[in-house]
């Protein structure tokens, strides 16, 4: 009788994303996610305090259903963000302002259709029925007042976002309007899912965030990994990217630290039960951007990357998410920093940590996936995007088609002590 006791629980426990499931209620799942900054002078969106602005964004889903509710962001928000309309509908694809006839739905919060969010807050909609699959672009346009101080935006997003003066919200099309690279007050789509669904989130930097991919191509390493996913009929499986360009593990800088961005940037996502680490390269680069430094303060480096890591692990632990270490990729000769022989070591000793201590649950080996193997301190150039620290396209495809799908069909953590 025990035996069998035990037997059934640990058949519980172990939902990998190959496994029947029996059918449960529908729930919510995170679709699509951004990782929000305040902006630097020469990323601030154009403010105009005498007229409202339309800006329509193009993001793509994960993970389809057959409702949805959108988030807006003010976390960087110095006074209220005051949003007069906000409406979605499905995009006719990346790099198009137009949406496909009939698809057009007004979003209310609280049964308004205007919202006001606090400083420092961030507001999710009510929910609407609107229908979207896996894969699918969707136009999310808001009219508001663009502040001229304290935006909240996420400066690099690789997709064509869309700004018109006055009213648009439900424009077949924003042709006449402005484009910029940018997406703004706007930080996650969530959709109702009718399987059970799995969120995995990907927390890191440029090479997350997808600096040197091709603009609306949706070919970031986090896009190729979802399209395995979803050509496996894994629909309800989410892949979110949590990427910053710049971000360092330890320190602000390009937006808030992985560490202090955590809770909001994943904690904060519905479904989630995976996630990918792979940052620590910009705290590396930026020890000796400037001048170089002692071989102590190497150490010293290389010491409190490990901590962050298994702070990460541990808040992750706590919350169920089994949490996989992405090892750094190599950096000789990248442009924005001066990278060094004892900088090398760093990143070496950094993935040594991550390869062998056993404090992850599951590594990506991604610096082998990607490094020259005549000089293992740099990228291969068939994957070198040309300055030496991000892959090229053809790098972020080899990432994405180098994790094992294996690793997402193993039990989610448990809530462990440290």
């Amino acid at each position: 009788m025990i035996s069998a006791l035990w037997t059934a629980l640990a058949l519980l426990s172990a939902t990998p994303l190959t496994a029947a499931r029996p059918m449960e209620a529908a729930e919510w799942v995170t679709a699509w996610v951004s990782a929000q900054q305040p902006p630097d002078a020469r990323n601030a969106l154009k403010a105009d305090p005498e007229a409202a602005s339309s800006i329509r964004q193009i993001v793509r889903v994960t993970v389809g259903g057959q409702r949805l509710r959108v988030r807006l962001s003010n976390v960087f928000g110095r006074t209220p963000l005051t949003v007069t309309g906000v409406h979605v509908a499905v995009s006719t694809g990346p790099g198009s302002s137009a949406i496909r006839r009939g698809t057009d739905r007004t979003m209310l919060f609280a049964g308004a259709d205007r919202a006001e969010v606090p400083a420092g807050a961030e507001y999710w909609s009510d929910d609407v029925a609107l229908a979207v699959d896996a894969g699918d672009s969707v136009a999310v346009t808001m009219q508001l007042v663009i502040p001229d101080a304290g935006q909240t935006i996420h400066t690099a997003s690789h997709a064509t976002s869309f700004i018109t003066a006055g009213d648009a919200l439900s424009a077949l099309d924003l042709a006449g309007g402005s484009k910029m690279e940018h997406w703004a007050f706007l930080s996650g789509i969530d959709v109702m899912s009718d399987h059970p669904g799995t969120g995995i989130i990907a927390l890191g930097d440029s090479i997350t965030d997808g600096s040197w991919s091709t603009t609306d191509g949706n070919d970031r390493w986090p896009d190729v990994l979802a399209d395995r996913l979803r050509s496996r009929l894994l629909e309800s499986v989410a892949v979110l990217n949590a990427g910053i360009g710049g971000n360092r593990l330890l320190q602000d800088g390009n937006g808030p630290s992985a560490l202090s961005r955590f809770d909001r940037d994943v904690l904060g996502q519905a479904g989630a039960r995976f996630l990918i680490v792979l940052v620590g390269i910009n705290d590396i680069g930026t020890l000796t951007r400037d001048a170089p430094v002692s071989r102590g303060e190497h150490r010293a480096l290389v010491a409190r990357l490990i901590t962050a890591y298994r702070q990460i692990i541990l808040r992750a632990h706590r919350q169920g998410l089994r949490v996989i270490g992405g090892t750094l990729l190599p950096f000789a000769g990248a442009r924005n920093y001066r990278p060094e022989a004892a900088s090398e070591e760093d990143r070496s000793a950094v993935n040594v940590w991550i390869r062998d201590s056993g404090a992850f649950d599951d590594v990506i080996d991604f610096d082998i996936m990607l490094r020259d193997p005549a000089h293992t301190d740099r990228l291969l150039p068939a994957y070198d995007s040309g300055d030496h620290l991000h892959p090229s396209p053809a790098g972020y495809r080899r990432m994405g088609e180098g994790i094992p799908l294996a690793l997402f069909d193993r039990p989610r953590s448990k809530a462990v002590k440290h």
